[in-house]
């Protein structure tokens, strides 16, 4: 396994930076080139106040011509100014809000990517519905919907992010299932975002009644409806489709951990992973509400699926979707998917790390989905 030997030095991240950005990925694939290679040069300091203080400044930039352009009517430069502003207010946040001016960068990314939704063809629309948290939790769940245009009762995709990619970072995916005549869900993952929940052994609590909204709709296909968690939440959609595999007609895990990822030894090894940009830890720590390192391990072992006993019971078709070099969520995971319960299908991508993102990997997930679905 490629890793740092600690936290990367300032002029280390920059490079790192530079390198996603020319390759376009996550998570420097959403803001303007130029923009952002002159936020990178500037930028003086990886600590939250600096860190936020660059990237909310052009995205207040970017606000400022939105609203121009919405005032002046122009609503096709509205969007893509809106757009702008959350790509920047989303790295002003990333990976997580531990920082004060990290969260507020968060709530102007929200304001912004839902006023873009306004104007995004199929619109976003905003669905928020009660959720009967514990003592301490949220009581709701918000959610956003685009339905594919021209296409009545289509199936659906339920989808979540992982621990820095939130239900805004699934534009992508549901641009492309939208075009295939499918209906999109996307939401926080559990302990992130609007999560109304830190991640714990029970955290699929969460998902149960955006999915009792979805079947009790008269807007969709009855009975096509799978689910796709992206890294992280790829966890949560291994765990739903062998919970309530009568309830999918499929399931993507696209780079998310079942047993391996939480033991210690990997816990160890993946803690400056040279995949990840900078704070790992302290944002899986956030998800789960540890507070030391100790919480930290000892939330991780829980999440075993293994040794919930699930991996021998029957599951939904279940597609696995990774990088073969993944330095974050390792491969072996989805060996132990392979030789337990019901066959599932795999697709590795040689020389790619975590999620294998690049060429042909949304694509094969759009593909395998609609097979299923159609």
């Amino acid at each position: 396994m490629a890793e740092l030997s600690g936290p990367r030095s300032l002029e280390n991240a920059k490079e790192w930076m530079l390198s996603k950005l020319e390759a376009r990925v996550h998570p420097l694939g959403l803001t303007d080139p130029n923009k952002t290679r002159a936020v990178i040069k500037n930028l003086t300091g990886l600590d939250g106040r600096n860190w936020a203080a660059a990237w909310v400044a052009e995205g207040d930039a970017f606000a400022k011509v939105a609203e121009a352009a919405e005032a002046g009517g122009d609503t096709d430069a509205a969007r893509d100014a809106w757009y702008q502003a959350y790509g920047f207010y989303f790295m002003g946040r990333f990976p997580c809000p531990n920082h004060p001016d990290k969260l507020a960068s968060y709530e102007k990314e929200v304001v912004a990517y839902q006023n873009f939704g306004k104007y995004a063809d199929p619109f976003i629309e905003v669905v928020k519905v009660p959720f009967d948290g514990r003592e301490g939790e949220g009581d709701e769940i918000t959610f956003y919907v685009r339905m594919p245009e021209g296409v009545n009762n289509p199936p659906v995709i339920i989808m979540w992010g992982g621990v820095d990619a939130w239900k805004e970072e699934m534009t992508i995916l549901t641009e492309g299932l939208a075009k295939a005549g499918l209906a999109t869900v996307a939401l926080d993952n559990v302990g992130t975002g609007q999560s109304p929940i830190k991640a714990g052994p029970d955290g699929e609590r969460q998902f149960l009644p955006v999915l009792d909204w979805v079947e009790n709709s008269d807007r969709f296909a009855p009975g096509r409806i799978a689910i796709v968690g992206r890294s992280f939440g790829g966890h949560w959609a291994t765990k739903l489709a062998h919970l309530f595999p009568e309830r999918f007609r499929a399931a993507v895990n696209w780079g998310g951990g079942v047993h391996f990822m939480f033991q210690p030894d990997w816990i160890e090894k993946s803690r400056h992973p040279d995949s990840y940009l900078m704070e790992l830890v302290e944002t899986r720590s956030r998800m789960l509400g540890a507070n030391n390192d100790e919480e930290y391990i000892e939330g991780f072992r829980k999440l075993s699926l293994l040794d919930q006993g699930l991996l021998d019971q029957p599951c939904a078709p279940l597609l696995l979707i990774n990088g073969k070099n993944d330095t974050q969520c390792p491969v072996t995971d989805i060996e132990l998917l392979t030789e337990r319960g019901d066959p599932k299908s795999v697709r590795l991508f040689a020389g790619r790390g975590h999620m294998g993102f690049g060429p042909g990997t949304v694509e094969t997930i759009i593909g395998w989905l609609h097979a299923r679905l159609a």
